[in-house]
């Protein structure tokens, strides 16, 4: 089930990546480029701090297809994206949860400590998303809007917590994505998002 829902996220969040690129009017290359990047930067960025080579993706080149192709074909039928905004919330929703426990695999079956596997859960969940606004020249969505990076730290820790208290791998698998799934869709519904601190020094010097 994690693969399939793997292989659908990726598809989407390149999809997102180019929509990112074609609003800077980039061209095909940096459709291309920006697509990929978006859907497996996060576990690329992920395997090279920890240490985990060789990459996924290059073990797998069916993933390159997959992304470049979606971002090429997002360029031909962008005029219709608009339609299906809520279809590519919840399969944003999905990538994320499912890159999260991911991430934290990876890190497990590495033998790295607790805190370290949290974070490659959550690198891993949101990073391509990061590359993706910081190549666009925008402030990072993933920080600033609806609780995401949040919901990624949650479901890390309620997948190892589950482990630890030696619930079955498949029991704890759905339970942690179900939860993740829910959250960050009720943070998009309710608009839920953590307190913003917004610094202007002018503010104080009067």
């Amino acid at each position: 089930m994690l693969t399939t829902v793997y292989l659908i996220a990726i598809t989407a969040e390149a999809m997102s990546g180019a929509l990112a690129a074609g609003r800077r009017n980039m061209d095909m290359f940096g459709v291309a480029l920006i697509a990929f990047l978006t859907a497996l930067g996060g576990g690329t960025v992920r395997d090279v701090l920890l240490g985990n080579f060789p990459v996924t993706w290059t073990q797998h080149p069916p993933y390159i297809f997959l992304t470049v192709s979606a971002g090429l074909l997002t360029m031909v039928v962008a005029r219709f994206m608009h339609r299906l905004q809520r279809l590519f919330l919840i399969l944003d929703a999905m990538g994320l949860v499912a890159f999260t426990i991911i991430g934290c695999n990876v890190a497990l079956k590495l033998d790295y400590s607790l805190p370290v596997v949290v974070m490659a859960g959550i690198i891993t969940g949101i990073f391509g998303g990061i590359l993706r606004d910081i190549l666009c020249n925008q402030t990072p969505q993933v920080l600033c809007h609806e609780l995401y990076a949040s919901v990624s730290l949650l479901v890390a820790l309620l997948y190892l917590t589950l482990l630890h208290f030696g619930v079955n791998e498949s029991v704890t698998m759905l339970a942690a994505f179900s939860a993740g799934l829910a959250m960050r869709l009720a943070a998009i519904r309710w608009r839920w998002s953590l307190p913003v601190f917004s610094y202007a020094p002018e503010r104080w010097q009067n």
